[in-house]
């Protein structure tokens, strides 16, 4: 039996969404979104047959052109010529997984019944996510302000034959595809253009293509750094809950329980030669850990209510026979969040940055670049240089995209958010993050090798055992961005979601 999810006004998880977006699930409308879609189309067909007078992007111009009128027998060339001529996006291509999620969440903002939209519209969208269809979406050109526009008519140019698909391992132009598929062009209808562009869809799949990664490192972080302490021969006592419930913010108490248990059963830990204190990216792992835990769920939260709102314009409310041009297209709540997303996470790498500094430091008995005979090999010296480029960068790139703005639109659009720049920094930051936290594991896995025959904790060892497959202890001088590589790769390979369950 086919595996489906039907599409419903219900709101979609973070989880419901990393289900679907990675395994072989069909998305289907659901009947009562098909009933909410067909009924605010109709609504909308028959309130411009009723009524002459302007309605804003549905039988005028837009922007800046909005007290322009169209005639009746346009109102299709209308849509159709916004898309084409909004389609001025730059850059590189962004993730395809990225695109597949706005397929996904526009398809669900369309379920929802306030944008006046054909059904078939909505299918179609559904069909190039079922058949892994990836409209080739460029990176740059989105204000973040009506919307995400140009990568947003990137994304939809292909349901009308034109612009770039990749499908079936090759770019290819829609034409093809569709001929390929026997599907024909969608003729756009009234508003249907204006209802394609204008959202969110742009920033919040790449928040949310971003949090699923973040969720991920947020932990292998708590794990890596466990091991950087055991290695460093820090102490336990910074961690003990005595501390942290006089200063209960949720995620440094969260980040001190964690700890804790992953060093449980440590030989190592129960040494007897402790240094009176550690140094702060050892110690205050609670403290920073724990708060960019609680940055990162603030932003998940306000994540979760831009991809479960309608953020087109105008917006249609076929119950109280109204049509209503607002701003909900506006990405300042998705500017602001992501820019705080970029910040949290840009401090995991700078933290992380440091222990693994203090590890080939040569301080407590752990030999200068964790290499023997250091002089002749320069071991684990120049990983550390790499990662405090990345950490200098993901700084510069933490920079906030949202306090700046640039008007548009002769003025129209005087007030931008620059969310859309703001979202793919994030994921940027993200995944130099993840490089990173890789160097650390690197030297918090060498390290450990010279605390031997003593052990760190049993979930610990197994955790090494399994990194241990990927890259084996460097004895002298080799070509090391191979191991970080190797390093990197198992941080994405899932032995984390094995061993991580059973301790938190």
């Amino acid at each position: 039996m086919e595996n489906k999810h039907y599409i419903t006004p219900q709101p979609l998880t973070f989880e419901k969404i990393d289900e679907l977006l990675h395994q072989n699930i069909v998305v289907e409308l659901s009947e009562e979104s098909k009933e909410l879609i067909q009924s605010c189309k109709n609504f909308l067909d028959d309130y411009l047959d009723k009524h002459d007078g302007p309605v804003y992007g549905i039988n005028t111009g837009f922007g800046a052109l909005h007290n322009k009128p169209i005639s009746k027998k346009d109102l299709s060339k209308l849509q159709k010529n916004l898309l084409i001529s909004h389609a001025c996006g730059a850059g590189n291509e962004i993730p395809r997984e990225v695109v597949r999620s706005m397929l996904l969440l526009k398809a669900h903002a369309l379920s929802m019944g306030k944008s006046g939209v054909q059904l078939q519209t909505v299918q179609r969208i559904l069909d190039f996510y079922n058949h892994q269809i990836y409209p080739v979406v460029l990176e740059q050109g989105s204000l973040g302000a009506s919307g995400d526009l140009a990568p947003l008519a990137h994304l939809f140019l292909p349901l009308i034959g034109y612009g770039e698909v990749f499908f079936k391992g090759k770019t290819m132009s829609a034409a093809q595809m569709l001929k390929m598929q026997g599907w024909k062009p969608i003729t756009l209808e009234a508003k249907e253009g204006l209802a394609l562009l204008n959202g969110t869809q742009f920033m919040s799949a790449h928040a949310v293509y971003t949090l699923l990664k973040t969720f991920r490192l947020s932990k292998y972080a708590d794990i890596i750094a466990a091991l950087s302490i055991d290695a460093f021969n820090g102490r336990i006592d910074p961690f003990k809950e005595q501390l942290h419930v006089l200063r209960p913010h949720p995620g440094q108490l969260e980040t001190a329980k964690n700890i804790t248990a992953l060093l449980q059963g440590s030989e190592i830990l129960n040494q007897a030669n402790k240094q009176v204190q550690d140094p702060y990216s050892f110690r205050c792992v609670p403290q920073v850990h724990g708060a960019i835990k609680d940055a990162i769920n603030y932003v998940a939260g306000v994540v979760y209510t831009e991809i479960n709102s309608v953020t087109d314009n105008p917006i249609v409310f076929p119950d109280e026979e109204m049509i209503l041009s607002g701003g909900n297209f506006h990405g300042e709540p998705l500017a602001l969040a992501l820019d705080f997303l970029s910040i949290a996470m840009a401090e995991i790498g700078s933290i992380s940055e440091r222990r693994t500094y203090r590890l080939i430091s040569g301080e407590r008995d752990l030999p200068e670049f964790l290499v023997a005979n250091p002089g002749l090999n320069s071991g684990f010296m120049i990983p550390q240089y790499a990662a405090a480029s990345i950490v200098s960068l993901n700084k510069q790139m933490a920079t906030p995209s949202s306090v700046d703005s640039i008007p548009s639109s002769n003025e129209q659009e005087d007030h931008v958010s620059m969310g859309g720049n703001a979202a793919t920094k994030a994921l940027k930051i993200a995944i130099n993050v993840e490089r990173v936290l890789a160097v650390e594991l690197l030297n918090a896995a060498q390290a450990i090798e010279f605390r031997r025959p003593m052990k760190t904790s049993p979930y610990l060892e197994g955790f090494l055992a399994a990194f241990r497959a990927y890259v084996p202890f460097v004895k002298e001088d080799k070509i090391m961005y191979k191991e970080m590589e190797a390093a990197l790769e198992f941080l994405n390979q899932g032995e984390f979601d094995e061993f991580h369950s059973t301790i938190l």
